[in-house]
């Protein structure tokens, strides 16, 4: 009597102990946060000028005589994400400890080529101080990514949880989504209105040419919109940009996850972080200041939009993602700027946090371009 195997004969026994493999995750928010350090650290890129000092003489200078506890603080804290996604970026070709020394040295050199640029910019000071507590955020980031590396790469439970509810190719997708609610730090002239160019693109002209330039009224040649209008026009830059943000997170996950929840969480986690943002910049009484009728009725069409799409097919929710962001872009850089959101900004005293403000500007341009580009990714094939 012969037993007879029923294990397929094309399938493939899986191996007992897979070859470690890199972050992706990991790596796309290096990149990311080191652009956000380089714009925040040259912010607000303006007023190049030779002053007639050596880019590196601030090293061998004395150190600062006037300095703040608050400064120091914020140096260490800026670098310390730094040092350690430089620990987990470079797993698994270096491990843990072996780690720790080249990523302090990438930081301290990031750090010192940003001072030394900042020798050129007259509303700028280079500061050995600011190098020593960059040093020492980057020396802390990189000795607690060397002591949490195994917890996060190899051994954590947050990583089986993201394997049980996220594709495996979610990685970028994960970094995108997660800088949506930190992009929204910035006031913009639309409750989810990122991405607008005009402001930035017209003080480059205005720089470059040595004369005032205003990019939306030269396109628009002075037009006025009416209050329905520009309420109008509220209402679609929030539609699209929530059914867009919503959509490409519903992308990442698997079908067994609690998709509907976990879209609510993210955007209950949205607007905390837009009221806490109001209320640190403005006014604690301030925190709901976002609130207005036309954002209201962008949510409440937005969220329609979202719950609908949820049923959809996945190529369908990333075609309506992509022209829902480009759309929203479309109609916030075409729209002339309220009066209402000018008034704003001319309230706002950024004082301390120039830097923070500059990295909030340049992240809430930056961000619809991130998610069309992933949203066209050839990941999605990959997936299919």
């Amino acid at each position: 009597m012969k037993w007879v195997t029923l294990w397929p004969m094309h399938a493939k026994p899986v191996p007992s102990s897979a070859p470690p493999a890199a972050s992706s995750f990991a790596r796309v928010s290096l990149a990311i946060y080191t652009l956000l350090i380089v714009y925040a650290s040259w912010y607000p890129f303006s007023g190049w000028r030779d002053m007639g000092i050596k880019p590196f003489d601030y090293l061998w200078a004395r150190l600062p005589y006037y300095w703040t506890g608050f400064d120091v603080w914020t140096n260490i804290a800026g670098y310390a994400p730094l040092g350690l996604l430089l620990v987990l970026s470079m797993y698994p070709r270096l491990r843990a400890r072996w780690a720790i020394v080249p990523a302090i040295a990438a930081g301290v050199l990031l750090s010192a080529c940003m001072e030394a640029g900042q020798t050129y910019l007259p509303t700028r000071v280079p500061s050995n101080l600011d190098l020593l507590t960059n040093s020492a955020g980057v020396t802390l980031g990189a000795l607690l990514g060397a002591a949490c590396s195994r917890y996060f790469l190899r051994e954590s439970r947050l990583l089986l949880l993201r394997q049980r509810w996220f594709s495996g190719e979610a990685s970028r997708g994960l970094v995108v989504a997660g800088l949506w609610p930190l992009a929204l730090i910035y006031p913009q002239n639309h409750l989810f209105g990122l991405g607008h160019l005009v402001p930035p693109l017209s003080g480059f002209f205005s720089d470059l040419l040595d004369t005032p330039i205003d990019l939306s009224t030269a396109w628009l040649n002075n037009a006025q919109l009416s209050a329905e209008q520009y309420w109008l026009a509220d209402i679609i830059v929030s539609a699209c940009g929530l059914t867009g943000a919503s959509l490409l997170a519903l992308l990442l996950m698997r079908r067994q996850a609690p998709r509907r929840r976990l879209v609510g969480l993210y955007l209950l986690a949205c607007i905390a972080t837009k009221s806490l943002a109001c209320a640190l910049f403005f006014a604690p009484q301030n925190a709901f200041v976002w609130i207005s009728p036309s954002a209201v009725g962008g949510i409440m069409l937005g969220a329609m939009m979202v719950a609908g799409l949820s049923w959809a097919p996945p190529i369908a929710q990333r075609r309506v993602a992509a022209l829902a962001l480009i759309l929203s872009l479309v109609v916030t850089n075409v729209v002339p700027v309220n009066p209402y959101y000018i008034s704003t900004l001319e309230t706002w005293v950024q004082g301390k946090f120039l830097n923070f403000d500059g990295a909030a500007q340049f992240l809430s341009v930056l961000w619809p371009f991130l998610a069309i580009w992933f949203l066209y990714h050839p990941v999605h094939r990959k997936q299919r």
